[in-house]
């Protein structure tokens, strides 16, 4: 009786487990991977998993007392400071450390966490955070005070729990912001007011979306991969839809919709510096993050807009996104790796939004249904999406060719050589140290 109890425990707990990484955006095949691990570590050799976005299936128990527990899977989003809470259990599962009552004991306490800061610290910060990212798309003072302001507008807005206003508020937020953004351009001078309609909405844009759908796709997680990518476009399709309302309550002319000369909004060189420290302190404020994370996340964003700086200046703009993709994916997981480090998710969320893969998704949508020449911007911003997502899949690629290298030179390094009498391993310390031991032998 106890086995049983005990494997049910088991099969909640990792179901538990599964659920808190979909809620962190995590991708199905690293999911699946991480609660194989944690089964093994408990016990559980013989488990089977079925991960999928919105389901979740476990099997444990030998062939003749198999049972099955399945959950569905919300569309909930935890916060950093669960995630970083999540991530630290699941170090320890890995390990055995964690009893499965306790793990789920423990799994209810990080899904009813309150934030660590009030509401109104978390409101300022979505202004921040949009501010930021104003100072980085659509580079002019004026726009950076009026992305201050609608975000902290949108920053109320998310307070609301209602579940019918989730439904509809991509579409509010996007016609509320289009509808002030067109209006001021007549007055100011904001810069590209596409562009910078993309600050307030960035934590509706599904950009870390699209980049996991195009990675699970490339690692044959059809299903998974295919209904991310609908779900992504879907979300931008109400994005664009509000923001065309807009436009035509207001009375923007299809010209309007046409990306600016971006050299007309140029301020000083240290500007999107300030601006990737502006917006690490909102991702910091707004998402509750533990403290030691700040560094962090910051080292993160300044390693992705580099590379994306750099791919922009010398390759081509089309390759900036997979430059840096490829240059922020292994020191993401480096910094995961690390004792005093941060979770993967923490990190590469604020990156995927610096690098914008939805961003240029939405601007490229509310072009190509506005323009007549919105199809190759659509177009590009397809390409933007799928470099992105290629960078990342080579980094990841990259960081374990040099992890598991680099770990196994020092297992080869600090290995004493074997004895004489002893049979001989096929190491690589074996093998270098040879003709030296046979140099040694004293002839007979």
């Amino acid at each position: 009786m106890t086995d049983v109890v005990d494997r049910s425990a088991l099969r909640q707990f990792l179901l538990g487990l599964a659920q808190g990484m979909n809620a962190s955006a995590e991708s199905v095949d690293r999911i699946r991977d991480t609660i194989a691990e944690v089964a093994t570590a408990s016990g559980g050799d013989g488990a089977d998993f079925v991960v999928l976005p919105t389901i979740i299936i476990v099997e444990t128990g030998d062939a003749e007392e198999q049972r099955v527990a399945f959950r569905s899977a919300t569309n909930a989003s935890f916060r950093f400071d669960q995630i970083a809470a999540l991530y630290d259990l699941i170090a320890q599962a890995k390990t055995g450390e964690v009893d499965p009552l306790d793990g789920i004991r423990r799994l209810n306490e990080i899904g009813a966490m309150r934030p660590r800061l009030g509401w109104f610290t978390r409101t300022l910060g979505h202004a921040i955070l949009t501010t930021g990212l104003a100072l980085l798309l659509a580079p002019t003072w004026q726009g950076a005070l009026v992305a201050f302001v609608l975000g902290f507008g949108i920053g109320l807005l998310k307070l609301v729990r209602s579940p019918t206003l989730q439904l509809v508020m991509p579409i509010a937020a996007a016609f509320v912001c289009a509808a002030a953004v067109f209006l001021l351009a007549e007055v100011i001078e904001i810069g590209d007011p596409i562009r910078l309609l993309i600050a307030p909405l960035v934590t509706f844009l599904p950009g870390g979306v699209l980049t996991t759908a195009t990675v699970e796709l490339a690692a044959g997680q059809m299903i998974s991969g295919a209904s991310r990518l609908i779900y992504g476009f879907v979300q931008l399709a109400l994005l664009a839809f509000g923001i065309l309302a807009a436009g035509a309550v207001v009375g923007v002319s299809s010209d309007s919709y046409e990306a600016l000369d971006a050299s007309s909004s140029y301020l000083p060189w240290w500007v999107p510096l300030l601006g990737i420290l502006v917006f690490a302190l909102g991702n910091y404020l707004h998402f509750s993050s533990p403290p030691s994370t700040f560094g962090w996340v910051l080292l993160a964003l300044v390693v992705a807009y580099l590379g994306q700086w750099a791919g922009t200046e010398f390759i081509d703009p089309a390759v900036g996104g997979f430059v840096g993709a490829v240059a922020v994916t292994p020191v993401v997981f480096w910094i995961a790796g690390l004792r005093h480090g941060a979770p993967s998710q923490l990190t590469f969320l604020p990156a995927f939004w610096l690098l914008v893969p939805g961003a240029a998704g939405l601007v490229g949508l509310t072009e190509a249904v506005a323009t007549d020449n919105g199809l190759a911007d659509f177009t590009a911003a397809l390409v933007s999406v799928m470099s992105i997502a290629l960078g990342v899949l080579i980094g990841t690629a990259l960081y374990r060719v040099v992890h598991h290298g680099a770990e196994e030179f020092v297992q080869f390094a600090v290995a004493p050589p074997p004895a004489e009498d002893e049979e001989p391993a096929p190491t690589l310390w074996h093998r270098l140290s040879a003709p030296l031991r046979r140099l040694r032998r004293p002839r007979r």
